[in-house]
Parts: C-alpha cells; sequence; structure tokens
C-alpha cells in the first residue's frame, strides 16, 4: 500500500529511513559520538513543500549544534565570498533579461524554476557566509523588558477606547494587526520554577508561574477559597477540601438531570467533548477527564489572575476565547455539552446572540448548562431584574428549539433539538431565523456573530447519541470520513504512519531527557519523557494522527490540534474523532498565556507558512513558539532541509538547544528537535 497524498500532492513510498543523531548541545564545542537507528517508515509525509530535492554539500551541516565551525584562511575565504556574489549576479541579470525577452507564456515556467536556483543559492550562499564568522555567535534575540513577562498579544482594552462610562476598564477584544509585533523573547517571572510532573501538577503548581498573588487568592470569593488552598508558594487543589467534593456532586447533579444514572454514564450518553465556559481554574474539568471527558476551558483575557494560565498550568485543556462580537474559531456542531457556571455571561443581551452561538456550536441532541442565581425562580421573585433576564433567555431558548429537561436549585439543563423539523415548523416572526446557506459557514475564524441558526447545512448534523461512544469515536470508519471527503485507506495509512513516529520521537527525546534531566532520588522511573510532557500544542494537525497516536501510545499528554487557516481544514474531523482544537493564522499571537505548552509540534509547517506569502516572517513565528514554549520544554519540526536548516539559525538566535535528525539519505527533508533551556539570567 502506498503511503497517502502529501499537502503537495507527491505519493511517498514506504521505505526503510536512517535517523542520525549524532547531534549535541549548541553550547557544545564538541560533537558526541554518533548513533545511527534503523527504522521503518519513522515520519509521515504529509508536508504541504512544492521544494526541489536539495543537492548533497548544501548547508546540512550549518551551525552544527548551534556553534560555528572555523574552516579555511581568510584569503580562500574572500575568493569563495567574491565567486558566489559572481555567479548571484550573473544568474539575476540573466533572469532579468530572459524574463524581459520571453514571451509570458513561458515567463511562470522560468520563474518557477528560478526560484528553485535561488532556494538552493540562499542555502549554498549561508554555508559560505558561515565561513566569514568562523566560531562567532549569531547575533542573538533579546529579552523584552520585565513588565512584558506575561505578555499575550492582540488583547487589547476596547472599552478605554470606547470611553465607555459605566465599563469597569476589564473589556478585552482581540485585535491582531501590526500592534502586536513583538521582536523580543518573553522574560520569565523571577522566580519561576519548572511544573511538577503529572499528574502531582494537576492538583499542586508554584504561585510564582502564574499571574496571581496570594493577596488575590485569598480576598477571593468563598467559593475560590475553598477550592484553593495556599501553602508557602503553592496552590494546592486538595482532593480532600470542600471544593472537590462539591465539584463531586455537581457533576453528579447534572448526570441525574441530564436523565443518567452516575457520571459514568456520560459517555454511553453520547457526551466526550465539553466546552466549558468561564471555567474558573478547571477544576470541573479535572474531575470530567476522570470519566475520559475533554473538557475545553475558555474565558476572556484578564491581565490578572487568569482563568485560562492557572488551568493549563494544571496541565488541561485551555485557551482565551469570548464571543462579545465574534463567534469563536470552531466549527459548527462540534461539541456534545457547554457549559457555564457563574461564567459571567449575560445571555439575556443582543437578543439572545450568545445563546445562538452556543446553538451552533452544540452538536445535535448535545447539552447546554447553565449554573446562575437567575435561573433559580425562588429567589428570582425577589428580583424583578432577575426575573425579566430569566424570561428572555427562556424564550430565546424556545426559540431555538431547545427543550428543558431540569430545573434544580441554580442549574437549568437544555437539550439541542436533534430534529431540523421543529425550525421549519415554526411561524415566520416567531422565533429566529436559519442562516442561508451563504451565511451557515461551518468552519469560521473570528467572524462577527451570526443572529440566525447555524450548522443546519452541515453533513456533520448527526445526533450525539447516533455517533460511536469514545473511544472507538477516534476511528472513524468509511461513512464517517466520507462526510469529510477523506478515503479510508489515506486515513489508515495516515495512523499508522503516525503510531510509527510517535514510538520513535520517544526514541529519540529519551536519552536526551535523562541527559538533560537525570532521575531526581526517589522519583520513580517514568516513561520519558512523560516526566516533561503534558501540554501538547500540534501546531499543523492534519487529521489529528499526532494526538491519536499519542494516545495509543498510553501517553498523559492532551493535544491542541490546530489547524492553520491557511492549509486543509480537516478541523471539522479532528472535533468528531473526540479530540479539541481550532482554527489559527499563525501570523497572529495564539490565544494563550506565555508558558503554557510542554511541546510544540509541528510537521510541514514551514512549508506552508513560506508559500503563503504570509504577512510574517519566520523569525517572528519563532518568538511566537518561544513564548508559547515552556522553560525545558521542546519544539519538533519537520520539513524540506533548506527550512530545516534556516529553523536550525533561528533556534540558535533564540538559545534554543539545536539537534537535526537526518530522516534517510539524501532525503530533501530532516527532523527539527529544539529544547528551551532555563535561563535564569537573561541578557538585555
Amino acid at each position: 500500500m502506498s503511503r497517502p497524498l502529501n499537502r503537495g500532492g507527491k505519493t511517498q513510498p514506504k521505505h526503510r529511513e536512517k535517523v542520525d543523531t549524532s547531534i549535541s548541545n549548541h553550547s557544545s564545542s564538541v560533537s558526541s559520538s554518533p548513533i545511527t537507528f534503523v527504522i521503518s517508515s519513522i515520519f509521515c509525509d504529509n508536508s504541504s513543500s512544492n521544494s526541489s530535492k536539495v543537492p548533497n554539500g548544501s548547508a546540512s551541516d550549518l551551525f552544527n549544534s548551534g556553534v560555528f565551525r572555523s574552516r579555511g584562511n581568510l584569503g580562500v575565504l574572500f575568493v569563495k565570498i567574491g565567486l558566489v556574489l559572481v555567479v548571484f549576479l550573473a544568474l539575476f541579470g540573466s533572469l532579468w533579461w530572459t524574463i524581459m525577452i520571453t514571451t509570458s507564456s513561458s515567463r511562470g515556467q522560468m520563474i518557477k524554476g528560478y526560484r528553485r536556483l535561488q532556494q538552493q543559492l540562499v542555502t549554498e550562499f549561508a554555508d559560505i557566509a558561515e565561513l566569514s564568522v568562523g566560531s562567532a555567535r549569531l547575533k542573538e534575540v533579546e529579552f523584552c523588558s520585565q513588565e512584558f513577562e506575561n505578555l499575550v498579544p492582540c488583547f487589547f482594552n476596547v472599552s478605554e477606547d470606547l470611553g465607555s462610562s459605566d465599563s469597569d476598564g476589564n473589556l478585552y477584544e482581540r485585535q491582531c494587526g501590526q500592534r502586536w509585533k513583538q521582536n523580543c523573547l518573553v522574560p520569565l517571572p523571577a522566580n519561576y520554577k519548572i511544573p511538577l510532573r503529572w499528574p502531582t501538577g494537576r492538583d499542586v503548581i508554584w504561585v510564582s508561574n502564574v499571574k496571581i498573588t496570594a493577596q488575590q487568592v485569598l480576598s477571593s470569593g468563598s467559593l475560590t477559597k475553598r477550592m484553593m488552598m495556599l501553602e508557602e508558594d503553592q496552590i494546592s487543589f486538595r482532593s480532600d477540601s470542600l471544593m472537590f467534593d462539591g465539584i463531586e456532586d455537581y457533576s453528579h447533579q447534572i448526570a441525574e438531570m441530564i436523565g443518567l444514572t452516575s457520571e459514568s454514564s456520560f459517555i454511553q450518553a453520547g457526551i466526550r467533548t465539553v466546552l466549558d465556559i468561564g471555567c474558573g481554574y478547571g477544576s470541573l474539568g479535572a474531575h470530567l477527564l476522570s470519566k475520559q471527558l475533554l473538557t475545553m476551558c475558555i474565558a476572556s483575557y484578564e491581565d490578572s489572575g487568569s482563568q485560562v494560565q492557572l488551568t493549563l498550568e494544571r496541565g488541561l485543556p485551555a485557551m482565551i476565547a469570548s464571543f462579545n462580537s465574534k463567534q469563536l474559531p470552531y466549527p459548527s456542531v462540534s461539541f456534545d455539552m457547554v457549559h457555564c457556571a457563574w461564567c459571567g455571561i449575560d445571555w439575556d443581551q443582543k437578543d439572545g446572540a450568545f445563546l445562538v452561538e452556543v446553538d451552533r456550536v452544540l452538536r445535535p441532541g448535545g447539552y447546554f448548562v447553565w449554573t446562575s442565581p437567575i435561573t433559580n425562580t425562588r429567589k428570582s421573585l425577589r428580583s424583578k431584574g432577575n426575573q425579566e433576564k430569566w424570561s428572555i433567555v427562556s424564550n430565546v431558548a424556545r426559540n431555538l428549539c431547545w427543550e428543558m429537561l431540569s430545573q434544580q436549585d441554580e442549574t437549568v439543563v437544555w437539550r439541542k433539538t436533534s430534529q431540523k423539523d421543529c425550525y421549519a415548523s415554526m411561524k415566520p416572526g416567531s422565533g429566529i431565523s436559519i442562516c442561508s446557506k451563504g451565511r451557515d459557514i461551518e468552519s469560521s475564524y473570528y467572524r462577527s456573530l451570526e443572529p440566525c441558526i447555524g450548522g443546519t447545512h452541515s453533513r456533520r448534523w448527526i445526533p450525539i447519541k447516533e455517533r460511536r461512544t469514545w473511544p472507538s469515536r477516534a476511528n472513524l470508519n468509511k461513512w464517517e470520513l466520507d462526510i469529510h471527503g477523506v478515503q479510508l485507506e489515506d486515513f489508515v495509512e495516515d495512523s499508522m504512519c503516525w503510531n510509527s513516529a510517535v514510538r520513535n520521537y520517544w526514541s529519540l527525546l529519551s536519552p536526551l531527557i535523562f541527559s538533560d534531566h537525570p532521575k531526581r532520588p526517589g522519583d520513580e522511573d517514568p516513561s520519558p519523557p512523560s516526566n516533561m510532557l503534558r501540554n501538547v500544542l500540534d501546531m499543523n494537525a492534519h487529521f489529528g494522527g499526532f494526538n491519536s497516536a499519542l494516545l495509543e501510545a498510553g501517553k498523559t499528554a492532551w493535544v491542541m490540534n490546530v489547524v492553520p487557516t491557511s492549509a486543509p481544514n480537516y478541523l471539522p474531523l479532528i472535533l468528531d474523532r473526540g479530540f479539541v482544537g481550532v482554527l489559527h493564522d499563525w501570523c497572529e499571537a495564539f490565544p494563550t498565556y506565555p508558558r503554557t505548552y510542554d511541546m510544540v509540534h509541528g510537521e510541514g509547517l514551514l512549508s506552508l507558512q513560506t508559500s503563503q506569502r504570509p504577512s510574517c516572517t519566520l523569525l517572528e513565528l519563532f518568538i511566537e513558539i518561544d513564548r508559547i514554549l515552556r522553560p525545558e520544554g521542546w519544539l519538533i519540526l519537520r520539513d524540506t532541509t533548506p527550512l530545516i536548516e534556516i529553523g536550525r539559525t533561528l533556534g540558535a538566535k533564540l538559545r534554543w538547544d539545536v539537534r537535526i535528525v537526518e530522516i534517510e539519505t539524501n532525503s530533501i527533508e530532516k527532523l527539527l528537535i529544539c529544547q528551551k533551556p532555563l535561563l535564569r539570567k537573561q541578557l538585555k
């Protein structure tokens, strides 16, 4: 069976590939002894590159282990540089003259050939340029000032811009553009510490790692004080605390309100993915994780005491997101449950537009759980304002064809309809209209809120009880793949390929991790790199094969599957598999706080970025990766040799420990493995 088509449209045959791990830390001037692995089908080929094969002898040795090599004497150096300049100028002049005299039909082919030659020349010129600097270091990127240690670009206080008199000054909207561009590295907080290993890190975090002070913890409401116990320099989410017991009881109450006997029945009821709006500090998600439910926490940007930052620090899925004016960057009909407990959303505002957005992302038959004093009708009778809000929300829910299943204390549960006929039976003017096909975009990217019911035109309109339950859902069958236009053979081959790749990632990383982080006295032997790995970001997720392979390998990691806006959109497929993910433009800052991921992975990402004429440079992309990555975290990129060589150069500029792995002899692709060091001394 041939391997699946890559994103450039080429089919790669199966072969045995050689992995050369004779790589070392860029701070070392002496290479370690070479170690060679011979592995069958080590990595998947889903790259988007159309680059030509680079001849041997190009820049594959550039900045070996991050250190420049001294070669040749000064005279030979100037001769070589002179020759390169002559050849470069000659080719450029030749190209210009030829273009002037050729016809328009042949001009495109000539330009394409020139681009290939230009790419090769750039690589060769970089290799020659290495001679001119000898063992001198590249100019490293400087650190930002300490005030930017929690920098989250793209989020600005719009209430101040609007001059709102009744605003509390804390309304932040996402506004990406030239204002977010940064050319410096986000520094560490003064007393930053490496997070504790999972699962200990889920229950205990370091205060110095998050932007929340002891005073904020102690002065917060009673609900938070019961949940978090401050102990010296740690915040503990104790399993024996009142809040934990409250979460367990609360979760059990939701199950009963849905009509289930216990929380263990969530999976059997078709519930796998939960969108938790205003999730506090992720306690519900941490509890549901034990029931095999995957909860994505979203909350607005906060300049202090962030819910999202603290949830990610605990090793739980979270991202900055709000829908004050824009749709969420998720496809329609993608979550089995949406939850809001004291989440601060005014659901009665904007003619119910926020509830319409919840309806859009909910799967047919999915559940909306809302806990608020407003839902307690007995108490609401004492407040005319709450009565009005409850009346508006109830009417919008009814117009959306939601069925109220139960109402207990301050919690109410609605179920989204599974029948489109309900919308058709509504009289004109009596409710919210259905979006036209042109407005019903399945995968929006921060699009303005739509006042109409979306998702009804999607082929994925399938009630959750008719979908296969987890974990069978992760492996889509032929009929399910047909919905996404994917062939079963390609999907199976992709899965097998990534299973092999993950095994070999671990083979490569294990000795590096044990070398850099020897086992501490009294510690149990973890399965590397699980001792360092919990939050994973896949920058070019394709089918979500990397996520699936990690689960099949038994790794205790969750993956944020990112589908670039310039790539084929398989995010609906990823979410249908029971994973979490988001659309994103990598020329914009990712909606997360600094130092929130243990590993960043990208297969074919550099080719994708350079082929789309992006509005950002690869250096800006690497600076953003550095912002996201935790100290001692890992970056793994697979791409064409010239781009990997550029990546190695950029990694050295960012002070990363850089290693390159040869995938196979004469391969046009290589693997870049970088580790971000813990730099206590941040030079300016």
